[in-house]
């Protein structure tokens, strides 16, 4: 163990011995409630309340669901590009990190892509990132207001493939209130040292009547992120990969990793006494490099372009037995090309190699009904039904692509019970049913690459439950209990694959034989939101039935599928498994005592996920145990904080194909100043908040271990960001 380490496990350890054992000695503070809509269809009124300080913790207390909340100012004060670079360093929550910066996915709880759904207002994002970890998520935290997680597979309201849990990004798009001024225009822009970044946007919002309107654009670009040392763990070899950087041509930075994003939005509503009705249109266009050695070398980059139409609305009070209803609608439009060399020795070969398009269209509708006296405990009822259609396409010039044109029919029907014994306990039982009906081309393979297609259609149906208590105990504090049982269909790209995977460096091998896979689990949680000492505690333990994973089968493939000799892919086939999950999360935020004008506090993190097939194997790609603590300071305006996380070594892998990890500690350090004018006139400022922050600070080598491409990507090194946002 290095003396490195044990300092930074001393120093963590230390801050949970001291809020323990000096909690009592702080002064009384207030905070207001944390009010979330995501977890479940029942929503209650919204409490008035005061806006909290900088940097507290949100503690969401009301919800049987675990749920971290990322509230607009830490979105602000981060700077991410991406969710998952926004998510990464919260307990239970990492990044697939596969371009730092461009695409990462959240990972939820060591889960990802097909069981972790992201969704903008409501509706999923409908892109192609759970279909390759090399694409882009497009949802851009440059225009969100906040961000919601659901850890946790009791996420029925959502559907089957939310089984790992919910990222649900919230922003003004669709109004739903008329603004308190007229016109108001917020401006925001940020620079980053490491990639040389920069990005920006302008939000507008309008009001008079009965109409809201919101528009808003953003737009980032940066250069290749400079990394501690030489990223590839193995030198390429230069035959084989001959534009790829060797070691004596290192120049600093993370190669063939610039990238520029931008998208648009325009959105309006018709606002009524008793609800709202609106529409938006959003464009997101990305051009973006892959890093790796390969992707280098063949000066791979993605050009993505989606558009969306989204449509929510909501009644209150129609009558006296149905308190609301609710819907929400989307219809994408996603394609994008993956461009690079045909010949890597070739520099004329330029051109398109494989082709994603996604034209999918989604609705939910609910019913929360008034609630019902049934004498023992008062009981409130919604009701959702929800559809969706999905045709997914991947061609390639030249050949065959990673699958053929296929769709994906699902309907649903979801009922939530919340019983109320009293003020201190709830019960909710939850269930959904749906149908799931798949059409396309089963592709299968023999040893020396002959390819024999099949028409395949499919029909599921999974069924879901879940069971949760929440219950108040002494000390402000609230304890859960939930159980769920939660069955999930398989996806098309599960289903249909058959090719090349260049993001994982896979030949991929769909079977159209899997069956549903179900997940059984239960879920302890410990909360306190009042008072100087906040913190949230979980722990889990999920019991996967035909749990669907790439099998890494230690053959190499060649592009044609010649599985029989020594190709640059790995054959990857679809199967399934028994497995366990397990693990806990923790974070914690104690305000010690006044100093100055603010108050000076600690805070503490942890989190670790084990996750093990039947046969005693390791699940590939499993985030390491984190510990993570610091300190801050603030005041009415002004928010400091410095932060250390210490991720342990990863060597739990799985046997074949896997790359081992080893520990860093990432130091974190900001600060930021935040004005606001209570009474604005239109011609005056209304708010401005600036800052810096820096990451990395020790310029340490970071692999993410939950990463397909972590033997060859580092994470950035050391940057510093300089922030600001101007509202009007």
């Amino acid at each position: 163990m290095s003396l490195r380490f044990r300092r930074s496990l001393r120093l963590a350890v230390s801050f949970s011995v001291l809020t323990a054992a000096t909690a009592s000695t702080a002064q009384t503070v207030t905070l207001p409630q944390v009010t979330v809509t995501a977890p479940s269809p029942i929503q209650r009124a919204t409490p008035a309340t005061t806006d909290s300080l900088q940097g507290t913790l949100p503690v969401v207390t009301d919800q049987f669901a675990p749920v971290t909340v990322i509230e607009n100012g830490e979105i602000r004060r981060s700077g991410a590009a991406t969710l998952g670079d926004l998510l990464f360093d919260k307990p239970g929550i990492t990044g697939s990190q596969f371009a730092p910066g461009v695409s990462s996915r959240p990972i939820i709880r060591g889960l990802d892509v097909n069981r972790v759904r992201i969704q903008e207002n409501g509706i999923g994002a409908n892109g192609a990132s759970d279909l390759g970890e090399d694409h882009f998520v497009p949802v851009d935290p440059l225009t969100t207001e906040r961000v919601e997680v659901i850890r946790g597979p009791a996420t029925l309201r959502f559907g089957s493939q939310a089984i790992g849990g919910v990222v649900e990004a919230d922003n003004n798009r669709i109004p739903t209130f008329i603004p308190p001024r007229p016109v108001s225009t917020e401006f925001r822009a940020g620079f980053s040292s490491v990639d040389k970044g920069a990005d920006g946007a302008v939000l507008l919002d309008a009001g008079t009547g009965n109409f809201a309107l919101h528009a808003d654009g953003f737009s980032r670009r940066a250069s290749d992120y400079k990394v501690p040392s030489y990223p590839y763990l193995t030198a390429p070899n230069p035959a084989d990969l001959p534009n790829a950087t060797q070691p004596g041509g290192f120049n600093g930075t993370q190669t063939n990793s610039k990238m520029h994003n931008s998208g648009q939005a325009l959105g309006g509503s018709y606002i009524f006494n008793d609800g709202f009705i609106g529409a938006a249109i959003t464009t997101n266009s990305a051009l973006y490099h892959i890093p790796g050695a390969e992707p280098e070398s063949n000066q791979t980059r993605i050009e993505a372009r989606q558009t969306k139409i989204l449509t929510k609305g909501e009644w209150r009070a129609p009558s006296s037995v149905v308190d609301a209803i609710r819907f929400w609608g989307g219809f994408t439009d996603y394609k994008h090309n993956e461009i690079g060399l045909s010949d890597p020795a070739d520099f004329s070969s330029t051109g398109i190699q494989q082709t994603f398009i996604n034209k999918e269209q989604e609705g939910r509708v609910e019913a929360q009904l008034a609630p019902f006296d049934l004498r023992f405990a008062s009981l409130t009822t919604a009701i959702g039904v929800q559809g969706g259609h999905q045709m997914l396409d991947a061609p390639a010039p030249g050949g065959i692509g990673l699958w053929d044109r296929n769709t994906n029919n699902r309907i649903a029907g979801y009922m939530f019970n919340e019983f109320k014994l009293n003020e201190l306990t709830k019960l909710q039982i939850a269930g959904r049913i749906e149908h799931v009906a798949l059409d396309g081309t089963g592709r299968t393979f023999d040893a020396v690459g002959t390819l024999t297609q099949t028409a395949a259609s499919r029909d599921f149906t999974p069924k879901s439950i879940s069971f949760g208590i929440l219950r108040e105990v002494p000390l402000d504090m609230t304890a859960s209990l939930t159980a769920q049982y939660v069955e999930r269909a398989p996806k098309p790209a599960e289903l249909y694959s058959g090719g090349v995977h260049d993001a994982t460096t896979t030949f991929d091998k769909g079977n159209v034989n899997l069956g549903i896979e179900a997940a059984q689990s239960i879920e302890l949680g410990l909360r306190r939101a009042k008072g100087p000492f906040r913190f949230d505690a979980s722990i889990y333990y999920t019991r996967f039935s035909g749990f669907i994973y790439r099998r890494l089968t230690g053959n190499t493939c060649d592009e044609a599928g010649d599985c029989t000799g020594a190709g640059e892919l790995n054959e990857a086939i679809y199967s399934q498994a028994d497995a366990t999950f397990r693990g806990g999360e923790f974070q914690s935020q104690w305000d010690i005592l006044p100093l100055g004008s603010g108050l000076f506090g600690i805070e503490n993190q942890f989190d670790v996920v084990r996750a093990t097939f039947t046969d005693g194997t390791n699940v590939p790609r499993i985030p390491p145990v984190r510990l993570g603590g610091g300190v801050y300071w603030r005041d009415a305006n002004w928010f400091a904080r410095v932060k250390l996380i210490h991720a342990f070594a990863q060597n739990k892998v799985a046997p074949i194909a896997d790359t081992a990890t080893g520990a860093y500690d990432d130091l974190r350090a900001e600060v930021s100043y935040n004005w606001k004018n209570a009474r604005p006139r239109f011609d005056q400022l209304s708010e401005f908040t600036v800052g810096i922050s820096g990451t990395n600070l020790l310029n340490r080598d970071i692999r993410n271990a939950a990463s397909y491409n972590k033997a060859e990507v580092l994470m950035p090194g050391a940057s510093v960001r300089v922030f600001a946002s101007v509202k009007y």
